[in-house]
């Protein structure tokens, strides 16, 4: 196996020259937290000279990871494209976070991707990210290729993260490269195909010396050959038949299986190396051309026309109408809101005129860049299978479809977790408070898994995240990026209160100033409703006693009284209210008199209803590798649910049950923890429930 050079173009062949589409190859890098992504990153980018010093996460170096946070905390928080050329292909590349607070990074790069490189550290194999990054690649029918990093690291063992991933992700793994070596004397690959030991030498630049297979090592490689050839011919017949014949099977023919089968998501090929010293970064570049698939080798891109009744395929095609994908939106200092998109067939130019079918609305192109991390090159056209950014377009969001006039489309939208934790914000100064709302506006446009919104109830806004550090990285944007502090806390749960029997109580309301006084005199019942009926008022004055026109007034004043609370402080729900009886006063009755007797009736009477209180109890579903459910049904249990169904599925569990709202602050981080991060869960709200005594008691004495 020959050593590649890399093909530099200039700045102006970056710009302007066209790449055959099977040069072409779009993919992610993928995988668990510290399993060495970015460090892959950076060293690709070195090795094609897209960079000329080595960018370091430990140093805070790394040209991907751009944001002070995320050199500070050496991790990546923000999806970052760039765009290398190797053996004259053109690479466009996202490395995405790991961490699973960032999940919709991953999310919505995927959407556009056609193939992955997943990273997997030698020593702890395939983790918990690992498996959920794996599903959202299967998920949209990314290729993948796997990596093993960290081979020099002590525990490495090359063949244990080869079983992992048959056995964790039900991937066929076929590994076309074995070590040599591992640990600190891994010093290179065998390459498999061609049967040639391939040397790294320390400077991780000087060329890859290509021996013989060891001695010792000729056994071990037959088998391993052996064993790639068995498992591409149960899924090629033209591996198949030479195969059977007992043939000895070419390097190029097994190549061109490998990418087909790669390409339909049949087999992952498995090469390994140490990327923070450089090794191994040659043959994952010659793996990434070879086995993952250009725009031109997977499936149309398939759309609907407007109305949703008729399919259309978007042909990877530069001379078809323009259609492409916007996947992320990017709040830029300097040049507003920049609109990352994926363009799946024809030619997007600058200046033109585009539908945005998600909306329905035109479009102007601005200009167009290709993205190097935070830095752009501008470009005047891109083309089908391109990613790309743009300015200019104002109404244009994550999700959304920019097409051809002349022919309407409409992908489908990029879906997103929905928020699992939120945390109350105000902001420490008042003259703040309309910047605040701006500024969050701007990181909800960018961030499709953060919400905010603003509780009538309790006068709280509240930011939704996918966890503490989801968070706690947007509240410190808030005041790096736009120069907003705010003071935070958790937010208060949306208590209830409830009567429990009915009562009679009568409301009076006299006011004598001279001249024309204020006069309102009421009778109402107090009677309990049917859990979730909310508030009902009956009209039952018979005789006069009371003109009609004031019975509105009643109403509202009754309405008014049970929403600013009963005795503990926090609304009244589930409440029949009768008007029966009163007096009336043909000068001085008014209809503010009567709305402010009937609010103390009900003010007089709820106390005597014997009231309780009610929390919100949420539906909540929990996803979990089944050696964790006693650790889970144990954590549940104390924060007082009530576990309705545990059901098995394959090696997993789950949990369905229902919890009071307010046991699950801090429940996502609890359940990682106790799963090692294996865990998903969804939740929802389904009704409000009686507070046990004891706890109501505590609950009203600290409100």
């Amino acid at each position: 196996m020959a050593a590649v050079k890399a093909v530099l173009p200039t700045k102006d062949e970056v710009m302007t020259r066209s790449i055959p589409m099977e040069k072409v190859r779009n993919i992610g890098i993928i995988a668990h937290i510290d399993a060495g992504k970015t460090t892959v990153t950076e060293r690709i980018l070195h090795h094609t000279g897209r960079t000329h010093k080595i960018g370091g996460v430990d140093e805070g170096t790394a040209v991907m990871d751009w944001m002070d946070q995320e050199r500070e905390r050496g991790i990546t928080i923000m999806a970052a494209a760039t765009t290398c050329h190797w053996a004259e292909h053109r690479i466009n590349i996202i490395d995405t976070p790991g961490h699973v607070d960032f999940t919709a990074e991953v999310e919505r790069s995927l959407r556009v991707l056609d193939g992955g490189v997943v990273i997997l550290d030698a020593v702890s194999g395939v983790e918990a990210q690992s498996e959920m990054v794996w599903r959202q690649a299967d998920r949209y029918h990314v290729s993948r290729i796997c990596f093993v990093n960290k081979m020099d690291r002590v525990g490495a063992d090359f063949f244990r993260t080869v079983a992992s991933i048959e056995s964790r992700l039900g991937a066929v793994a076929v590994p076309v490269q074995l070590p040599l070596g591992s640990e600190s004397a891994f010093r290179g690959v065998i390459d498999l195909l061609e049967q040639k030991a391939v040397v790294f030498q320390d400077d991780p630049q000087a060329p890859l010396i290509i021996e013989d297979v060891p001695e010792g090592e000729a056994e071990c490689v037959a088998r391993w050959r052996h064993l790639l050839v068995e498992k591409l011919a149960e899924h090629d017949d033209t591996i198949l038949l030479p195969y059977l014949e007992g043939q000895n099977i070419p390097a190029p023919l097994i190549r061109q299986s490998l990418r087909r089968l790669t390409a339909a998501n049949k087999v992952v090929p498995v090469i390994c190396g140490s990327a923070l010293r450089g090794k191994g970064v040659t043959p994952l570049l010659d793996a990434i051309v070879a086995y993952l698939p250009s725009p031109a080798d997977v499936p149309p891109a398939v759309a609907h026309d407007v109305t949703g009744s008729r399919e259309i395929l978007c042909v990877p095609d530069d001379n078809e109408p323009v259609a492409a994908l916007a996947f992320k939106v990017v709040s830029d200092p300097f040049m507003g809101r920049l609109i990352y998109m994926r363009v799946y067939s024809g030619r997007l130019k600058s200046g033109a005129q585009v539908l945005n079918t998600s909306r329905m609305k035109r479009e102007r192109i601005g200009r167009l860049y290709l993205m190097h991390s935070n830095r752009r090159e501008e470009v005047t056209e891109a083309e089908a299978g391109s990613i790309v950014a743009a300015v200019g377009l104002r109404g244009t969001s994550t999700g959304d479809t920019l097409c051809s006039p002349a022919r309407p489309l409409l992908f489908e939208s990029i879906r997103f977790a929905e928020p699992v934790m939120s945390m109350a914000i105000e902001p420490r100064a008042k003259a703040d408070a309309e910047k605040l709302e701006d500024v969050l506006g701007k990181l909800v446009d960018e961030d499709p898994s953060f919400k905010v919104r603003q509780n009538p109830e309790t006068g709280q806004a509240l930011i939704m995240g996918m966890g503490e550090l989801h968070l706690e990285v947007t509240i410190e944007r808030m005041a790096r990026e736009f120069g907003i502090r705010v003071n935070v806390g958790k937010p208060r749960v949306a208590y209830r209160e409830a009567i429990t029997r009915a009562v009679e109580t009568e409301g009076r309301f006299v006011r004598q100033t001279g001249g024309r006084g204020q006069y309102g005199h009421v009778w109402l019942k107090l009677e309990p409703g049917e859990r979730g009926s909310g508030f009902k008022f009956v009209d039952a004055i018979k005789g006069g006693v009371i003109p009609r026109e004031y019975v509105p007034a009643i109403q509202a004043g009754a309405r008014e009284a049970i929403e600013t609370g009963g005795p503990a402080g926090y609304p009244v729900v589930d409440v029949v209210v009768s008007a029966y009886d009163g007096s009336y006063h043909e000068v001085d009755s008014s209809e503010l008199a009567f709305k402010i007797a009937s609010s103390i009736a009900v003010k007089n009477g709820l106390p005597r209803a014997k009231p309780v209180l009610l929390e919100p109890i949420m539906k909540l579903e929990i996803t979990t590798p089944s050696q964790f459910t006693g650790e889970m049904v144990g954590d549940l249990n104390a924060r007082r649910a009530r576990i309705e169904r545990i059901d098995a599925q394959g090696d997993l569990t789950v949990i369905g049950c229902l919890i009071p709202l307010g046991e699950t602050f801090g429940l996502a981080t609890a359940l990682r923890s106790l799963s090692q991060g294996r865990v998903t869960h969804t939740m929802e709200f389904s009704r409000y429930e009686q507070v046990p005594a004891g706890i109501a008691e505590q609950l009203i004495s600290t409100s």
